[in-house]
This record gives C-alpha cells, sequence and structure tokens, in this order.
C-alpha cells in the first residue's frame, strides 16, 4: 500500500526535467506469500525434527548404530595425524538433509528477501531480482561444497572429475558455461534489468526473466522470446530505458515538387508545438531534408517522455499533418515514373479502325440480305 501511494504521488508531481522513471512490474504478492509460507512451514519441521532428534538421540541407539556402518574410506587429518577416516551411513544421510534443506532454501528464501527488499523504494524491481537470484545461486555452492566436505571429496580426489569436466566444456558445454557467467555479469553490471524494454535483433520487447541461460523478453505480440545471455554481453543491444525512458519519433514526409517548403516547416512546428505529449526539452525540430526522386522531404522530430502511448502519438501526428497539408494545399507525393521509347529503330505502328454498321430503318439493304432465310431475320 505505501508503494501504491508513493507511485501514485510520483505521478501527480512529475520531475521537472519531464524525466520518467521506467515502469516497474508489480510484484506477484500471492507468489511471494506462498513461497514464504512454505518456507515457514519447512523451517518448522527441521526445527522440530532438529529438537526431538536432540532430545531423544540418547534413547534411540537404532539410528546412532547409523555411525558404525562404514561405506568407504578417505585420507584426512585427525588431530594433526594423517589416517583413514570413515565415511559413514550416517553421513550419507547428512548429505541428504544437506541437499533437502537446500533446494527448499534456494527454491523459497528469495521470496522472503523480496518480501524484506520491498519494505525499502530505493531498491528497483531489478535489484531485487538481482539480489534473489544470487542469494539462490549462493545457497546453492554452499550446499555443495558442505555435501561434498562432508563425504570427503578435497581438491586431490575430484581433481579427475574437474578435468574431464574442462574436456567437456571444451568440446560441448562451452556455450551453456559463457551464457551462465553472462548471467552472472548482467546481475552484477546491469545492462538489462527486469522492466526494461530492449531491441535485440529484429525483437522489441520488455525483459520479464532473467534465468541461468537464458533471458526472456515478451514482444509487443504477447510472444515469450529466449535469448541466449552471451547475446546481450557479446552482441549489439538497443536499452530503450536504460537510465530513462525518453525517445524520440521521426516523421518523413514527402510533398510535392513547387509546394511550399517553408510553410510546410512552419505547419510541422505547430503541430508537435500544439500536441500536449511532446516535449519542450529537447524541443522539437523539423527539416528540409533535400530532394528526391519524386518528393521534397521535409522530416518532423520529436521527443517523448515515455514509452507508453508511442504508437498513438505517432497516429495522432501523422493524422494531423495529412489535414493540415491537405488544408494549405499542400499536396503529399507519389512515386513517379517516365517512359522513354528507344529511337534506334523505327516502331512499327498498326491502326486499326471498324466502322460500325447503321442499324435502323434507313439502312441500306444489301442483295445478301433478300436472297436467304437469315436476310429475312435480319429485316
Amino acid at each position: 500500500a505505501r508503494r501504491v501511494q508513493a507511485d501514485a504521488e510520483r505521478t501527480e508531481t512529475p520531475p521537472a526535467d519531464s524525466t520518467l522513471q521506467v515502469e516497474e512490474p508489480e510484484p506477484n504478492l500471492a507468489a511471494l506469500d506462498e513461497q514464504t509460507r512454505r518456507l515457514i512451514n519447512a523451517s518448522v519441521f527441521f526445527t522440530a525434527a532438529l529438537g526431538i532428534w536432540f532430545t531423544w538421540s540418547d534413547v534411540l541407539p537404532a539410528l546412532s548404530m547409523l555411525e558404525h556402518i562404514p561405506l568407504w574410506h578417505y585420507n584426512g587429518i585427525v588431530e594433526g595425524i594423517a589416517q583413514q577416516v570413515p565415511v559413514t551411513a550416517a553421513d550419507l544421510g547428512l548429505v541428504v538433509v544437506i541437499v533437502f534443506v537446500a533446494a527448499i532454501a534456494a527454491k523459497n528464501l528469495p521470496a522472503l528477501l523480496e518480501i524484506l527488499l520491498l519494505q525499502t523504494e530505493s531498491v528497483s524491481a531489478g535489484g531485487r531480482y538481482a539480489i534473489k537470484t544470487l542469494a539462490s545461486y549462493s545457497i546453492t555452492v554452499a550446499a555443495f561444497l558442505l555435501a561434498f566436505s562432508t563425504l570427503g571429496l578435497n581438491w586431490g580426489q575430484v581433481q579427475w572429475l574437474v578435468a574431464a569436466l574442462g574436456v567437456g566444456i571444451g568440446f560441448g558445454l562451452q556455450e551453456i558455461v559463457a551464457n551462465f557467467i553472462s548471467g552472472i555479469i548482467i546481475l552484477f553490471e546491469r545492462p538489462v534489468r527486469v522492466g526494461d524494454t530492449v531491441t535485440i535483433g529484429d525483437t522489441t520487447g520488455v525483459v520479464t526473466n532473467i534465468q541461468i541461460r537464458a533471458t526472456t523478453i515478451r514482444n509487443w505480440d504477447r510472444q515469450e522470446l529466449l535469448v541466449p545471455n552471451k547475446e546481450f554481453i557479446t552482441g549489439r543491444l538497443l536499452n530503450w530505458s536504460l537510465t530513462d525512458q525518453q525517445n524520440r519519433i521521426s516523421i518523413p514526409i514527402g510533398i510535392e515538387y513547387g509546394s511550399d517548403t517553408r510553410k510546410a516547416l512552419t505547419i510541422l512546428a505547430q503541430i508537435a508545438e500544439e500536441h500536449e505529449r511532446i516535449l519542450d526539452d529537447p524541443a522539437p525540430l523539423v527539416s528540409f531534408e533535400g530532394f528526391g526522386n519524386d518528393a521534397l522531404t521535409v522530416v518532423l522530430r520529436c521527443y517523448l517522455g515515455s514509452l507508453d502511448g508511442r504508437i498513438g502519438v505517432a497516429t495522432e501526428l501523422h493524422q494531423k499533418i495529412y489535414e493540415r497539408f491537405t488544408e494549405h494545399g499542400i499536396g503529399m507525393a507519389f512515386p513517379q515514373r517516365d517512359v522513354h521509347l528507344s529511337q534506334r529503330a523505327p516502331l512499327e505502328v498498326r491502326l486499326q479502325v471498324e466502322t460500325p454498321s447503321p442499324i435502323g430503318p434507313d439502312a441500306p439493304i444489301s442483295d445478301s440480305d433478300t436472297s436467304s432465310p437469315a436476310g429475312e431475320a435480319g429485316r
């Protein structure tokens, strides 16, 4: 409710420089509430389980026997002495618990973080998303390290696995790793944020999700495009709302040769000045661009403070320009072509003139008409 009130106050009193803030997506409070409830329920369950374990561990010898079932041994240092350390069934059960707890925390803890961050209006939607994602990554990494340590795996034992992964990355997983690293760079550097309007390739839309491998962009047809994260780092990206949402509309118009270009420029300037959505700073710009094959080209360039309603503003400007030009007798040009005939050889021209036969009571009657039944029918 406080955020809605603050947004309403900002709408009523826009900044003096007419620079609008990036429109941020509204958080899904129902989903956040559900995830937070699952996190609390899981916390209560594990707390109760730990309490029961510490309370009744002395009278549960059956479970304590798991500590005496070795599965394998590894070389470790105990009290400064190198010796074989067993990995028991209890350690394996502890690893299962660690993975289970980490999965629940990585899935539901970011929702609690977002609820806490919503209390601070200075944190944007992109910042909240970055913090949630990095927290989920941190929980996953910490869980794997703790599980490996419990199983007694050290660098000397897993270096062969790392070497094999290096070979696999070099041959087949390099794109996946590159996209993952690019996703981390996006979250820290933030060239793209959730809620930004971007153009990549021939697609323009709003960033809705930044995942490990790809970023989701929803275009104006409500289609979702999955773009690999590497494209945002190594390719060319147009972010319409990186710092603000100011944008420019350019309208080229072709008018007929012989038209009054000064009057056309004056009309364009008046139309831009009269429209309420067009900014005064930067000021609109009208120009006589040049002489085309079929038309004199004049251009209206003007700035908008927001991406909202851009198509509607362009439509209104086009309509006004057409009406005013028609009113002042400035015609819109259309493509014209001159056809030239080759004179290297004479052209053969044939004319066929057909003389219509007279019809009526005064028409002459030929002999052929009276010498056959058809002639009678013709008369």
